[in-house]
C-alpha cells in the first residue's frame, strides 16, 4: 500500500480494486472535504470474507441468502473505501463524490457529514480485533488522504459512533485508536 497514489482527476486510489457503487452523488459546495470517518461492517454480522459487503454497496445483495439480509433489503448505502480482513483495499466511490456512509450525523455542530467526509469501512465488528494488515492499509490510505486533503488532520478523523452516537457504535471498542493515531504522528 505504501506506493499507492491518488489520482487527482478521478478521486481513485490507483491500486484499489474498483467496485463502483451507484449509491453516491455530487457533493454540494460546502467548503471541501474536511473529515474522515472510520466504520465497520460485516454481512451477515460477524461473518467475514464472503463478498456480501461488495454486493450490498452495489445494490446486488441476494436478500434470500441469509435471514439478516431481508432486514436491510432496499437500503442504499456505500462507503468510499473498504478494507477487508486481509488488508485488501476496495473502492466504491471516488473521493471527490459523496458516498452515503454517515446517515444522520453531526461533527462539531455541523450536520450532514456525508457532504464533507470520506468514509472508510473496516470489515469487522465492534468487538472483534482488527487485523494488522487492516491497520497497515488504513494507515497508508489515511496518509494519502491527509496529503491530498490537508484539512483532514488527526483531530478531524473520527468514528461513526462519534458523529451518530444515538444510532451507531462502530468502529467499536476493538478498534485501537492509539495504535492508529501513533502511526499517523
Amino acid at each position: 500500500m505504501a506506493n499507492e497514489t491518488l489520482s487527482l482527476q478521478s478521486g481513485l486510489i490507483t491500486q484499489a480494486k474498483q467496485c463502483p457503487s451507484p449509491n453516491c452523488d455530487a457533493r454540494p459546495d460546502v467548503g471541501g472535504i474536511t473529515l474522515l470517518v472510520i466504520h465497520n461492517i460485516s454481512l451477515p454480522p460477524g461473518d467475514f470474507g464472503n463478498g456480501h459487503i461488495e454486493a450490498f454497496f452495489c445494490n446486488q445483495l441476494d436478500h434470500q441468502h441469509h435471514p439478516f439480509f431481508s432486514e436491510i433489503a432496499g437500503v442504499k448505502v456505500s462507503a468510499h473505501l473498504l478494507i477487508d480482513r486481509s488488508g485488501k483495499l476496495i473502492q466504491f466511490v471516488p473521493l471527490h463524490q459523496r458516498a452515503w456512509h454517515a446517515g444522520v450525523s453531526c461533527f462539531e455542530n455541523r450536520g450532514r457529514c456525508n457532504d464533507y467526509s470520506i468514509g472508510i469501512e473496516l470489515e469487522g465488528t465492534d468487538d472483534t480485533p482488527y487485523t494488522s494488515l487492516q491497520y497497515d492499509t488504513l494507515i497508508d490510505v489515511t496518509r494519502l488522504i491527509m496529503k491530498r486533503y490537508p484539512a483532514i488532520t488527526q483531530e478531524r478523523i473520527t468514528g461513526h459512533q462519534t458523529i451518530a452516537p444515538e444510532r451507531k457504535t462502530d468502529p467499536g471498542p476493538a478498534f485501537d485508536w492509539q495504535r492508529y493515531r501513533d502511526a499517523l504522528a
